[in-house]
């Protein structure tokens, strides 16, 4: 499984974000819900690698927070809450949010875990980068678009009312395309982390 651990950048100088972030990931799918487990910071156990990704790149996209993301086993059977959880992937989650914490202008995101969890780290971090360079201008226009969806472009276009060039050129400036084809292989990488599996021999 994954555990998620999630903390404030600079909590000690700005209000409680933990609240607003609970409400950002409620619709990513859990074992165990995403909830506060100590100051300024929440865990959640998640046994899907896609969720992982789409809430490491929420948590990214919204700014202010360090993710950690531990891959490993859960003690059974999963707990009520986040906070009363055990087992290896709390432990690694832990190691991983202090990791993150030392990125500095890089994407604090990091990844503890077996094999392929340091390539899935070096995954989210390049998509991540590409997400924290967004402009709200750029924002407004992708979130109007559907992921591999031929046409969308031009439906979003027709929706805010300008022209599909000025939607081509916010998908290229944003890097929206290679984050959409880049999401399955940090989850990939992840998922093999979290089954123990060494890399292919050369």
């Amino acid at each position: 499984m994954f555990v998620m651990t999630i903390d404030q950048k600079g909590s000690s100088q700005s209000e409680d974000g933990v609240p607003g972030l609970l409400d950002l990931l409620r619709p990513v799918p859990v074992v165990v819900p995403f909830d506060r487990s100590v100051g300024d910071e929440a865990q959640g156990v998640l046994d899907s690698p896609e969720a992982v990704v789409d809430a490491a790149l929420l948590c990214l996209r919204a700014g202010g927070w360090y993710v950690g993301i531990g891959v490993g086993d859960v003690d059974l059977p999963p707990p009520a809450t986040a906070r009363e959880g055990r087992g290896e992937a709390f432990v690694a989650a832990r190691a991983a949010v202090e990791r993150a914490k030392k990125a500095g202008d890089r994407a604090a995101v990091a990844v503890e875990g077996e094999f392929g969890a340091a390539e899935a780290e070096g995954v989210l971090m390049l998509i991540g980068l590409h997400v924290m360079k967004r402009t709200a201008a750029e924002w407004r226009i992708l979130d109007q678009l559907k992921p591999n969806t031929w046409g969308s472009q031009t439906v979003a276009a027709r929706q805010l009312g300008i022209t599909t060039q000025a939607v081509s050129k916010a998908v290229a400036r944003s890097a929206w395309v290679e984050e959409w084809a880049a999401r399955p292989a940090a989850a990939v990488l992840l998922a093999r982390a979290d089954a123990g599996e060494a890399a292919a021999p050369r």
